[in-house]
């Protein structure tokens, strides 16, 4: 049974193109990402899925650098982005990961995993009740529930968010959540605007520019300079059905 990390990345971006090549402590966000998934234990590869149009060759050109491997598909579908890249590397189990995520913490995705191993389900994720700060976001789910979805899933949002069919029909898949024990929702350390950015940079500086923290780390930092929350708490969460 083979463990495959799915992290998608392109240039495109309604509020702040090129995010994921950006300058994040002298790595990229994609860098940053890629190192962070493979420090997660239980997975056994990581793969970027970008689209196949030209603005996306800088993304491919990256992962070529950075030594990871690189699948191309759609741009919008995203779905049939994520289940070609799945089969093309023979995955049994998919952890989808996106790169505007640089804080995603490798114990977060060993806790998601083991909850879908430990649990028999057909999907399993840290988003589905909103406790854990914006930007941790990891989910898991089977080749079987994925190759579904692509086959059934009909509306714009399904095909461009890869996994509302799973969960939103939890008769047709079985749902595991893996939540924080208390809310966190109002930080958030996703990369969407200039601001989250700001804000990321600040983080990683305290860090001296490593990528050995996690979300805790990250958490008690929030709680010593309360004001380094204020760089991005204006900036709204664009929903998914919009």
């Amino acid at each position: 049974m083979k463990t495959v990390a799915i992290v998608q990345a392109r240039m495109g971006s309604s509020r702040l193109p090129g995010k994921v090549l950006m300058d994040l402590g002298g790595r990229t966000v994609l860098g940053r990402v890629v190192k962070r998934v493979n420090r997660a234990v239980l997975v056994q590869q990581v793969v970027v899925a970008t689209s196949s149009v030209p603005p996306d060759d800088a993304v491919a050109s990256e992962c070529q650098r950075l030594g990871v491997e690189c699948f191309r598909g759609s741009e919008d579908d995203v779905l049939d982005r994520y289940y070609g890249c799945a089969q093309t590397f023979s995955a049994d189990t998919v952890i989808r990961i996106t790169a505007d995520c640089p804080i995603v913490d490798p114990a977060l995705v060993d806790a998601t995993l083991r909850a879908f191993h430990e649990n028999p389900c057909d999907y399993a994720s840290n988003a589905l009740v909103s406790w854990y700060p914006r930007g941790l976001d990891v989910e898991v789910f089977t080749i079987e529930a994925l190759s579904w979805a692509w086959r059934e899933a009909r509306k714009a949002y399904e095909r461009e968010h890869v996994t509302p069919y799973l969960y939103e029909h939890p008769e047709l898949f079985g749902l595991v959540s893996v939540e924080a024990h208390c809310d966190y929702s109002q930080h958030r350390w996703t990369l969407d605007t200039a601001e989250d950015m700001e804000l990321l940079r600040a983080i990683y500086a305290r860090f001296g520019n490593r990528d050995d923290f996690g979300w805790r780390d990250v958490l008690q930092l929030m709680e010593r300079e309360p004001e380094l929350a204020l760089l991005n708490s204006h900036v709204i969460q664009k929903p998914v059905h919009a």
